[in-house]
């Protein structure tokens, strides 16, 4: 795969390191001075971007108190009803520009996920440098239709999707001419058990779509987020707060940010150590062969003597001849005195 796409200035391909993104959500706890903090903290853990979500509870879900909206499955908001819950975590309209402009100064990027047309207006007014599709919207065709129109690369979170639901989004997304999308494999599942996440799946959606892909990681600890670097992830994104005892609706499955700079930084360290997969040495393991084994002499040998298992061994280090050569060696003579500790070499064969 030789795709390569640009969020802002940041490459994103097979041979550039992993784009990794804070994910504020509702970890703002709607104080904006504390959103700020969180932009800070992204930057200061090595996070290239951090994404928002751009949203009121009106735009995202009905104010209705029947059963159907309220929130069940044994969820960290069982109980509440939706539009409760998106009052409490959304983030104010007003607040996007400044975090933004303040974003720009860390030298850190920031985009946001639209959960309707007005959000996704709100984001080419900022000239916002992608777009993400939340999982819950990725059978949202006209939201998707709308934001694919911004000609911004379009990042989809798979939690929820069927691979048909998937397949309908990139169709929309090349219809409205975009070619850019990254692809995350995602567990909607908050905090998300290892066991369920399926890392493997990964190349398998690379390979079925054509697509970069990555991961949106809701598990505990960086393990997983480290793991996916193997399977070929481009992307990561990690919830971020400044501290989960804070509180908040996502306080619970988000990272703090001595966590997600520990992340980051191994991250860093397995890209190094997965290098090439082009077999071959490195000038220390070249350097290193000279310590390997070599036929020597072990004993003092007179002209005419016959090379013997007691007189010529396989030893370290690598100065006399290669090894394929010891029987070939056993039935040859000294072709002149050879001292006990030389390197065995053609000219001392007769």
């Amino acid at each position: 795969m030789n795709k390569e796409i640009f969020i802002g200035e940041k490459r994103i391909a097979a041979d550039a390191p992993a784009f990794i993104v804070a994910e504020m959500s509702a970890n703002h706890l709607q104080d904006y001075d504390r959103a700020v903090r969180i932009l800070h903290a992204a930057k200061e853990a090595g996070a290239d971007a951090v994404k928002l979500q751009t949203y009121t509870a009106d735009t995202i879900t009905f104010d209705g108190d029947e059963e159907i909206f309220r929130i069940s499955g044994g969820t960290l908001w069982d109980g509440a009803t939706l539009h409760r819950l998106y009052e409490e975590a959304s983030m104010p309209w007003e607040w996007h520009a400044p975090l933004m402009e303040e974003a720009r100064k860390l030298g850190l990027l920031c985009f946001s996920s639209p959960f309707d047309f007005t959000a996704v207006d709100l984001m080419a007014e900022l000239d916002m440098p992608a777009v993400k599709i939340a999982s819950y919207e990725i059978n949202d065709l006209p939201l998707i239709r709308r934001a694919a129109g911004l000609h911004k690369p379009m990042i989809f979170a798979t939690g929820i999707a069927r691979l048909e639901d998937i397949e309908r989004a990139l169709n929309v997304c090349r219809e409205e001419g975009n070619e850019d999308v990254i692809l995350l494999k995602c567990v909607s599942g908050y905090p998300t058990p290892y066991e369920d996440v399926n890392l493997r799946v990964i190349p398998t959606l690379q390979a079925a779509f054509d697509c970069i892909t990555g991961l949106s990681d809701h598990t505990m600890g960086i393990a997983t987020a480290i793991g996916s670097v193997c399977l070929g992830a481009k992307m990561i994104e990690k919830h971020l707060t400044l501290r989960r005892a804070d509180g908040g609706p996502d306080d619970a499955f988000s990272m703090e940010p001595e966590e997600f700079k520990e992340m980051v930084d191994n991250v860093r360290i397995l890209e190094k150590a997965l290098g090439s997969s082009v077999y071959r040495l490195t000038d220390i393991q070249e350097s290193e062969r000279r310590d390997s084994r070599s036929l020597f002499v072990v004993k003092d040998m007179e002209a005419g003597e016959r090379f013997t298992p007691e007189n010529v061994r396989s030893i370290r280090p690598c100065r006399g001849l290669h090894t394929m050569y010891y029987e070939e060696i056993l039935e040859k003579k000294a072709a002149c005195a050879i001292r006990k500790g030389t390197p065995l070499s053609w000219d001392l064969v007769r």
